[in-house]
């Protein structure tokens, strides 16, 4: 599945998200799902961890009505970014 579809199926998703147009709709995408996990759209006192943003970005994803394999992919980007943030935390 392309970047392009699966930016598309996260716009079905969420679609309250402002989305910046650029070209790649790859690097696109996984800054929105950064976002999302690092709970940037909330007031930082209500904040919650990258665990709990993650918990609750899977589980609307598998309620969702999205194809399976949309569902599948976004889980995966999901999980990619997650582990990447948590890289990045130890390492401060």
């Amino acid at each position: 599945m392309e970047a392009k579809e699966l930016l598309a199926a996260y716009k079905r998703l969420w679609n309250n998200r402002t989305v910046s147009n650029g070209s790649n709709e790859e690097e696109i995408l996984l800054e929105l799902v950064k976002q999302e996990l690092k709970d940037e759209m909330t007031h930082p006192r209500l904040r919650k961890n990258h665990y709990e943003k993650f918990h609750q970005s899977i589980k609307r994803i598998i309620i969702s009505p999205l194809h399976e394999k949309e569902k599948l992919m976004l889980i995966n980007v999901y999980s990619q970014c997650l582990e990447q943030l948590v890289e990045n935390d130890k390492e401060k």
